[in-house]
């Protein structure tokens, strides 16, 4: 039986910066392929009722993740994930930003930089992703648009890929 953890999140507006932490009982390398291989990702990225869909992950420094968050009615969000550093399989960061269909930066949307580590912890790994911006106002954008709940609920769908996977 897995124990469930809960998503804790710290919001330091005044230095531009959210910092999410989660433990997941499932070993490290496991944990770094869910957050790295597109069929995985595909499965738990997106709240629920949205889904996830890739359309193309070179996951190397240069690289990106393009994908559309889908929502119930077909309405898609899209989105890339740059990567400009990993340390395979401790850590790796990049900024995501909102796109278009076509894959043109939405500058009127807030675009942030992402460092995700992964840290063996007992039978399982904690998961830390510090989220740090060039200006306030995009954090605070950020999480006006439901990126706190939202974020939650897509590694609630992580950790329920892993109650079903292990």
């Amino acid at each position: 039986m897995i124990t469930t953890t809960e998503v804790k999140i710290d919001k330091d507006l005044e230095n531009k910066k959210v910092t999410v932490t989660k433990h997941f009982n499932a070993k490290p390398e496991t944990v770094w392929q869910a957050w790295t291989k597109k069929e995985i990702l595909d499965q738990w990225w997106a709240p629920k009722p949205w889904r996830a869909e890739t359309k193309k992950l070179e996951f190397e420094e240069g690289g990106s993740w393009q994908y559309a968050m889908i929502g119930p009615e077909n309405q898609r969000q899209h989105g890339r994930f740059q990567y400009t550093k990993i340390h395979a399989p401790k850590s790796f960061e990049g900024t995501d930003v909102f796109i278009d269909e076509n894959g043109l930066v939405n500058s009127e949307l807030p675009q942030a930089h992402w460092k995700t580590e992964f840290r063996s912890s007992g039978s399982g790994t904690d998961v830390k992703v510090t989220i740090t911006s060039k200006t306030e106002n995009a954090i605070e954008k950020l999480l006006e648009m439901g990126f706190e709940d939202g974020f939650k609920m897509a590694l609630g769908n992580l950790e329920e890929y892993f109650e079903e996977k292990l």
